[in-house]
């Protein structure tokens, strides 16, 4: 990765401080190739069959060929001048050909129609997976990293479905059908021309390990690249802000540099393939030319063999090194299909860190009292987020967390949606430990207002609908209303039905966290947490917000975490949090009045303000 096409090193080399995909070293073994082929099996009562009896009708027809023109055209026809016999074996061997065509144009559709399918549900299957795991997976591997494995890694397992295991068979069946013919026809010959093949094999086998770490190698670098075009897309703003266009550019080379030379010499190691096969096939063209002519000098009298028989081995002489060749391709298809399903199970095989125990409690209606029991939590050896926290949330109440960066506020609301797990203590509501509930029925009854908005591509009703599917047109444009959002939506070319791009792009801050707001107001929840909401919003828009949140959330448990103490002065109760404590809680006079941390902070807060 730090040298460039020109030898130059890159300046910035090591920028990547993420957990970047390693290579796994596991021994090559038949065990995941079965895993991997339990996807045919929903198809194998329909697809399969046709084109495995499709591949034998061509494999059957192409073997008969060499025969039907060696021992019957040449050795009777010819050599008897039979015009009839030779006339009627033209025909034949037309309408196999013929036969030969329907078959392979059948295997060729239906083994693609099947491949399609499993690369279908292979993709559909990590998605699904990838989307329940818990946050702590994201948090180790970059989105470049996780879209290789859904896109790139499946696709190169396409190739592999669509031909490579009807190929495979064909190939298989065909080398098989062709030494019991050659046998057949002269043990002697034959022995002297496949002498060749352990040896080439032998060959073959030495470059097995080191080509499939070089696609490996493929697949990491790969990665790479994809995690940084992700970053430097999404932050091309900062980019050019800060004019650092050559620097990503150089970075970016070094990047790219890495995936050139690694596909490079893996593909000079897999080419090693071919020219082996080539080598094998002059060898035995050799033998074949020169025992060959000394048996039809022999006589068949004297144990040799006829012209006929001669031609029918130089045919399938031909034949002979094709399959070997396709199958050492195919050899190297494994070998790349082998290290993306490596990786793809890797992503299968990867467990929630929060999991789901059997017969969960199943949340039905949701008052949203919620209790800390001396929680403490940690999100990796080295750091800890929250010290034996203890604290209640009654039903109903606003409770506000305030604290500097770093505090455990968002912790704590990470705990409640259950994105992980405390390291001990237990987080309950309604008197039930989350550890016991059902994830859906948890998190569809509790809706997250995050400072950073996701705006997803489509249109503003499709957005504000997000969390609730099922909503009409008019309860949308209704929360739509309630949060101050309607106006500057039906403002837009085509209103609620206006196409924003990825991150809503088109939208200011302000209205994309108006947005927001209406999403997860529409979903009904019984407990809303607002982590940062109105930073993005300004002040006047914070007051209508302000406004309108004080008719939604009556009868509803509110958990607001704001740097901004103004918006919190009405919380029911307040807790104030540093380094992973609970230094004080009460409402804001309470508070005030104890002249603690609480106070500190609205009075710092108030002298920057005076300063401004």
């Amino acid at each position: 990765m730090g040298k460039t096409k020109t030898g130059k090193k890159s300046r910035h080399s090591n920028r990547f401080h993420y957990t970047v995909d390693t290579a796994i070293e596991k021994p090559f073994n038949w065990k995941q190739m079965w895993r991997l082929l339990q996807y045919v099996k929903p198809y194998a009562r329909t697809y399969l069959p046709g084109a495995i009896i499709a591949m034998l009708i061509s494999t059957i027809v192409r073997l008969s060929v060499p025969v039907l023109v060696g021992k019957v055209a040449i050795d009777i026809a010819i050599l008897q001048r039979d015009t009839n016999l030779l006339t009627n074996l033209v025909i034949g061997i037309g309408i196999l050909y013929v036969l030969n065509y329907v078959a392979n144009t059948f295997r060729i559709k239906w083994v693609n129609i099947l491949g399609q399918n499993v690369i279908y549900d292979l993709r559909q299957h990590l998605f699904s997976h990838v989307q329940r795991l818990s946050h702590r997976f994201f948090d180790t591997r970059s989105a470049g990293s996780i879209l290789v494995r859904i896109l790139n890694d499946v696709n190169s397992l396409q190739e592999l479905f669509t031909n490579g295991i009807i190929n495979l068979l064909m190939d298989m069946v065909t080398l098989i059908g062709i030494l019991v013919i050659l046998f057949v026809l002269s043990p002697q010959l034959a022995i002297a021309v496949v002498v060749v093949i352990p040896l080439m094999f032998y060959i073959s086998t030495k470059l097995r390990r080191k080509i499939r770490r070089s696609w490996q190698q493929v697949r990491i670098h790969q990665s790479r690249l994809n995690s940084h075009l992700n970053e430097s897309i999404q932050g091309m703003r900062i980019t050019q802000s800060f004019s650092q266009e050559k620097e990503n550019a150089e970075f970016f080379d070094g990047v790219n540099s890495g995936y050139f030379h690694s596909f490079r010499d893996a593909a000079k190691k897999s080419a090693a393939f071919r020219p082996l096969v080539d080598l094998s096939d002059a060898i035995g063209t050799i033998i074949l030319i020169a025992f060959g002519a000394y048996l039809i000098l022999l006589g068949e009298e004297n144990g040799g063999i006829a012209i006929g028989t001669f031609v029918s081995f130089a045919f399938f002489l031909g034949m002979f090194w094709e399959p070997i060749s396709r199958l050492g391709q195919m050899y190297n298809q494994l070998l790349m299909a082998m290290a993306s399903s490596e990786r793809i199970f890797e992503f299968l095989d990867e467990q929630p860190n929060v999991k789901e125990k059997n017969n969960a409690f199943e949340f039905t209606n949701m008052r949203g009292h919620i209790e800390f029991e001396d929680v403490e939590f940690s999100y990796d050896n080295g750091r800890t987020a929250l010290e034996k926290i203890s604290l209640e949330m009654k039903e109903g109440q606003t409770i506000a967390l305030v604290g500097h960066t770093g505090s455990g506020k968002s912790t704590i609301a990470n705990l409640i949606s259950r994105f992980y797990d405390p390291t001990n203590g237990s987080v309950k509501i309604d008197g039930q430990d989350l550890r016991d509930v059902k994830l859906d029925s948890l998190r569809s009854k509790i809706s997250v207002v995050l400072q950073d908005t996701f705006i997803f591509s489509g249109t503003i009703m499709e957005n504000i609908r997000f969390g609730r599917p099922d909503a009409t047109d008019e309860e949308v444009v209704e929360a739509a209303k309630v949060v101050g959002a309607n106006d500057f939506i039906l403002r837009l070319n085509d209103g609620y039905w206006t196409e924003v791009e990825e991150r809503g792009n088109i939208l200011s801050a302000g209205e994309r966290q108006l947005l927001s707001f209406a999403r997860a107001l529409l979903a009904n929840p019984s407990i809303i947490i607002l982590d940062e909401a109105t930073a993005s919003i300004d002040t006047e828009s914070e007051v209508k917000i302000q406004k309108a949140l004080k008719k939604l959330l009556n009868g509803r448990t509110s958990i607001i975490i704001a740097h901004r103490l103004s918006t919190i002065r009405e919380a029911d109760n307040i807790f104030v949090l540093e380094n992973g404590k609970v230094l004080e809680n009460g409402n804001h006079n309470d508070l005030m009045n104890q002249r603690g941390k609480y106070h500190e902070l609205v009075k710092s807060q108030f002298q920057m303000l005076d300063a401004i």
